[in-house]
């Protein structure tokens, strides 16, 4: 099997990574490949043909109401029916109540809440009370700290964070597509206000802008994670039994450019796996980032170490989903829903945080859609495969003919059993042996520098000078000291 056939099934080209609607940023699946900017601007256009759909049948049923009425009331004319002035009077009120209603079903509420709501809204509820940790107050200290060297720019922007939690805390029933968006607006309008109205450099912009994530995400972050009015943890399980079934996929199906076997590969290989899976334990979505990045600079090394050579984009994507198969990250679509939907949009459009997300996008859909062909496998290997019927690793022995002593078998797995034990003792026998020469070195550096330390400095032990000797012996007699005195008797 070639090289170029077994990466034909995993090959992503770098420019399907980029925003379809070409303006050069990063697509992400989760926005139907465009970037985060674009995706707003098709959502919005999106968003008003349906308000627009939406009021064009709400008037359509309003006028067929009307004309009902009318009817109606028109089969009922005579002793009982109502005078044209007092008619006229309550259609009018009808027509207006009916508006108000439609105009509350398809409008968004900007209106203050009642006095008792905001009553209620201003005391913490249980949860939010819960959610008051150590480091939601370290997190608050240091953001007041940092806004400190911005004077009134920062005043106004802690102003503004507090007034968007308020709202946040209102909209906790809202869509949560909508309180995404809404999230995004906050940090459009924040950093134009500070660019335009404060002239605070574009580079002071983004880091403001990631103090503000921090501060506010570490307070919303129990209400937007996974929500249950979403589907997230549906999904969440969903890839979790697909990666479970894929357990039997080998870096070689993969072309993945890592040997296991050297000891420093293994190690940037468990050290990847051990940041991919911390991810889920952050709140903030740039603290998850981080450690996708983490994970993908271990990757990178770990490929660079193998081929002794830097590693290209087509090694790493390869490499990446073979870290997340044997990972297994939890929540993983909730995590890559939680970054999309609330970090800082310019780390997910530009950057190596971006480019390292939109791999790890392209990853898991890869796993999604993972078949035979993507392996190079046969429907009927892969099928077996799947269902636990054979596994690549025992193929070897499935080969031998069928009257083979079944001891003979039993012995060869034992004996590879062996193998990899006498594998990993020698590397133990090898690390204790360089430890033990490294502590003999040491042992050895500490004793000649203390040894140089007394010649470079000796102890000179200097004698009792002869007044302290005469006052600390016993016989005084030649002493120069005056004689003690005498006591007196005087007769009175």
């Amino acid at each position: 099997m070639s090289l170029k056939t077994e990466r034909r099934g995993i090959h992503v080209d770098q420019s399907e990574l980029l925003c379809k609607k070409g303006c050069g940023y990063y697509g992400n699946p989760a926005w139907q490949g465009f970037c985060s900017k674009c995706w707003r601007e098709e959502y919005q256009k999106a968003r008003q043909k349906q308000i627009q759909d939406d009021w064009e049948l709400a008037e359509r049923l309003q006028r067929e109401e009307e004309e009902a009425y009318a009817s109606s009331q028109g089969a009922q004319a005579g002793p009982q029916s109502l005078t044209f002035s007092k008619f006229e009077e309550k259609k009018s009120n009808e027509k207006t109540r009916k508006v108000t209603t439609v105009k509350k079903f398809f409008t968004a509420s900007t209106k203050s809440l009642p006095k008792k709501d905001i009553k209620e809204a201003k005391s913490p509820s249980p949860s939010l009370s819960r959610q008051y940790s150590l480091e939601t107050d370290r997190v608050s200290k240091d953001f007041i700290e940092f806004l400190k060297t911005y004077q009134k720019a920062g005043h106004d922007v802690y102003k503004m964070s507090k007034i968007f939690l308020e709202a946040m805390y209102h909209k906790r029933e809202s869509n949560i597509d909508e309180q995404s968006e809404f999230t995004q607006d906050f940090y459009q309008n924040t950093a134009e206000k500070l660019q335009m109205y404060w002239k605070v450099s574009p580079d002071k912009v983004e880091k403001v802008t990631d103090q503000i994530e921090r501060f506010i995400m570490t307070r919303l972050y129990k209400h937007v994670f996974c929500p249950e009015t979403t589907d997230d943890e549906k999904k969440d399980l969903t890839v979790q039994k697909r990666i479970r079934a894929l357990h039997w996929v080998t870096p070689q199906m993969l072309c993945v450019p890592v040997n296991e076997d050297i000891a420093e590969v293994s190690d940037m290989v468990v050290k990847a796996i051990t940041d991919i899976i911390e991810m889920d334990s952050k709140r903030i979505p740039r603290d998850k980032l981080a450690c996708i990045t983490r994970c993908s600079k271990h990757i990178f090394n770990a490929i660079k170490i193998t081929k002794n050579e830097p590693a290209s984009a087509d090694d790493f994507l390869p490499t990446l989903i073979y870290i997340v198969l044997k990972a297994n990250p939890p929540r993983l679509q909730s995590n890559i829903q939680y970054i999309t939907r609330f970090c800082n949009p310019s780390r997910l459009m530009t950057g190596e945080d971006g480019y390292y997300f939109t791999n790890l996008c392209c990853a898991v859909a890869f796993i999604e859609k993972l078949d035979a062909q993507s392996l190079n496998l046969s429907e009927e290997e892969f099928s077996r495969y799947m269902s636990g019927q054979a596994s690549p690793k025992k193929q070897d022995l499935e080969n031998w003919p069928a009257d083979t002593c079944p001891g003979v078998k039993q012995m060869h797995r034992n004996l590879d059993l062996l193998t990899q034990l006498s594998k990993r003792q020698e590397h133990i026998v090898n690390g204790a042996k360089k430890l033990e020469k490294d502590l003999i070195d040491w042992t050895d550096d500490v004793t000649k520098e203390v040894k140089d330390i007394v010649e470079k400095y000796p102890l000179n032990i200097k004698t009792a000078s002869q007044a302290l000797a005469a006052l600390e012996s016993e016989n005084i007699e030649d002493d120069k000291l005056p004689p003690p005195l005498q006591p007196q008797v005087y007769a009175g």
